[in-house]
């Protein structure tokens, strides 16, 4: 394993103890923020985590690809924006096949994106700013250039051959070979099994076994055959992986969001998977992953690496990528009533639920019940955009109102029971921009789908920064992708111009979620749940404050709601308005009968209490 030479380690040492200095006292995001928050030393409960995709966030060198000393650029935006902390998408060192998630050094800095002390600075300079660093740990795969698997594949007699899961295969000949299987004969051999490319319905393509000629064994991959999958189920992958993770946790950063989590464990029968009917998007039989998905094994994988981050001080996070069934599977990521797996896996059933073109209120609601009563009281985190969807304002605009919608989106994401989060661009309200031709397609998936499947460039084109050329992303008018025309208008600096832009919108959101006790830490209970088109919800506040309503109308016309309701055990009267989208509601003083406009989005303090829900305060 590459270690940094002595020089670098007492450089390393000194950084991570000024980090874990900072990060054990809680440090506050600024002078600003409550007494009430700064006493809170668990961090991420309601944390706003802002993810940053490296190459396409900003250029410092002029190259046209993002950097690590261009993220340090922006931290003072981030700042500004309120962020408690930032998720890195992998800048180790790579061939790039999957930009990043193909790993060849766990520790270390692709040089595209810099050396390890611009790393160091960047921990350094954000924490100064309040700001933890959170990293992309890709834990299911390694890339093929990685030095693990460069000895694994060279014998099959070499001392790393078990790190990863290799298979004879069977003979072509044999009669329950199928002509799929046959697509992938070498030798006269064919893949074990039918297991494809991709998780959730093998969006990479083609057989998961890749045949290598030296040693004339396959081996599996769950994503690109570039992207050999560990064999987890050996313990030297687990503590030689367990040890990177170290690496980076004494360089000060916060956590570690964990890459395809539920994918670290194959069925050691090599089953097949079901067929669900039809092809998938390139072309392959469509199937149910249950052999290559979500195994119990992980949990328990799971809860050791929880012990390793819980030594550390500071309150050091684990995310996980968990694209889960329902909420009762993601219910075991957290641990169920131990709480000892993951702090916070990924709620994505409420964000990448729904019909594309509307929101829906009632299955919203359910899903926002679900997380509130079957997951032991853990703490949600929600997220409506990444780096592999289609963005939440393409997703749910209707291409009228989009940018009601828009905010809609962000206060049910803000105003939530929770963490949040942001995905870099999403507070400006950045629309997808899918490319036209393949020749301009960088993304393996897209090359391989056209055009069905586009793949991600779309999501994942340059930072909007200002109205100039390369939107201030770079100096380079040639990027790694084109800066869509739309810049012109939707950008930082104009956007902070607007008071009524969707970035303001998300900064007083984020503030509200600062400085209200309600949003920052208190319960939350729906209201009129039989309404079809407005979701209602009050956020309970601790003993002696003010309760929050938010409600909001996720239809395309007026809605009057009476929300003068019993059913939460409160009987509204008087409400200060904290924020509204709708220019009408803004010095509204009661709720009965209120008339919300199309996808307005409402937020008010409750005035008085009468029924008594103080005395239920933290319920859910």
């Amino acid at each position: 394993m590459k270690r940094s030479l002595v020089v670098g380690i007492a450089l390393t040492l000194a950084i991570s103890l000024v980090g874990a200095e900072a990060l054990g006292r809680g440090t506050a995001r600024n002078a600003g923020l409550s007494k009430s928050r700064q006493g809170d030393n668990v961090w991420w409960k309601d944390a706003v985590i802002y993810e940053i995709y490296p190459r396409s966030f900003q250029d410092s060198n002029g190259d046209g690809i993002g950097d690590l000393p261009g993220i340090t650029q922006r931290l003072d935006y981030l700042k500004d924006l309120g962020v408690d902390a930032i998720w890195i998408a992998p800048m180790f060192p790579s061939p790039q096949v999957d930009f990043g998630y193909d790993i060849s050094d766990y520790e270390n800095v692709d040089p595209q994106y810099g050396t390890l002390a611009d790393m160091d600075r960047l921990i350094e300079q954000a924490n100064r700013r309040g700001i933890r660093v959170i990293l992309d740990m890709v834990v299911n795969h390694t890339s093929d250039k990685h030095p693990w698997f460069v000895e694994s594949s060279s014998s099959r007699t070499n001392p790393k051959r078990d790190w990863y899961i290799w298979n004879d295969g069977k003979a072509a000949s044999d009669p329950d070979v199928t002509p799929w299987q046959k697509r992938f004969e070498h030798d006269g051999r064919v893949p074990v099994n039918n297991w494809e490319a991709g998780d959730r319905g093998g969006a990479f393509g083609g057989s998961a076994w890749e045949w290598s000629p030296a040693t004339h064994q396959f081996y599996y991959h769950k994503f690109y055959k570039q992207q050999p999958d560990l064999n987890w189920r050996n313990p030297a992958v687990e503590r030689a992986m367990f040890d990177t993770m170290r690496f980076w946790l004494n360089r000060g950063v916060a956590g570690f969001r964990l890459d395809a989590v539920p994918t670290i464990f194959e069925d050691p029968q090599l089953r097949d998977d079901p067929e669900s009917g039809g092809l998938n998007s390139q072309g392959d039989p469509a199937l149910d992953d249950i052999h290559t998905e979500n195994l119990p094994e992980v949990h328990g994988l799971i809860r050791r690496l929880r012990k390793l981050v819980d030594h550390y001080p500071g309150h050091r996070l684990l995310i996980g990528e968990t694209y889960l069934p329902n909420t009762a599977e993601l219910d075991k990521w957290y641990g169920g009533a131990r709480k000892d797996e993951l702090h916070l896996p990924m709620d994505l059933l409420v964000g990448f639920q729904g019909d594309r073109s509307k929101l829906d209120a009632a299955t919203m609601r359910r899903y926002l019940t679900e997380i509130e009563t079957q997951v032991h009281g853990s703490q949600p985190l929600l997220v409506f955009d990444n780096h592999d969807n289609v963005r939440s304002h393409d997703r749910y605009g209707d291409g009228v109102h989009d940018a009601q919608i828009d905010k809609v989106i962000a206060t049910l994401l803000l105003a939530s029971r929770g963490a949040a989060l942001l995905y870099y661009g999403e507070e400006l309200g950045m629309p997808t921009t899918p490319p036209t031709r393949i020749e301009d397609v960088k993304d393996p998936i897209g090359i391989s789908g056209w055009p069905e499947d586009k793949g991600r460039d779309g999501e994942r084109t340059p930072m909007h920064w200002d109205p100039g050329n390369s939107a201030g992303f770079s100096t380079n008018e040639k990027t790694w992708l084109p800066v869509p025309p739309n810049h012109k208008t939707i950008n930082v600096k104009t956007e902070l111009r607007d008071p009524d832009s969707l970035l303001n919108w998300h900064k007083r959101l984020i503030t509200l979620r600062h400085e209200v006790p309600a949003l920052r830490e208190g319960g939350m209970t729906m209201l009129d749940v039989s309404n079809a088109s407005v979701l209602s919800f009050i956020r309970t506040a601790p003993r002696g404050g003010h309760d929050v309503l938010v409600s909001l109308n996720m239809s395309a016309t007026p809605q009057s709601v009476d929300l003068q309701v019993t059913d939460a055990g409160t009987h509204l009267s008087r409400v200060k308005v904290l924020l509204t989208s709708a220019p009408e509601l803004k010095f509204a003083e009661e709720v009965k009968h209120l008339t919300l406009p199309p996808y307005a989005a409402f937020i008010a303090e409750v005035q008085s209490d009468p029924a008594g829900l103080g005395e239920q305060r933290g319920a859910r």
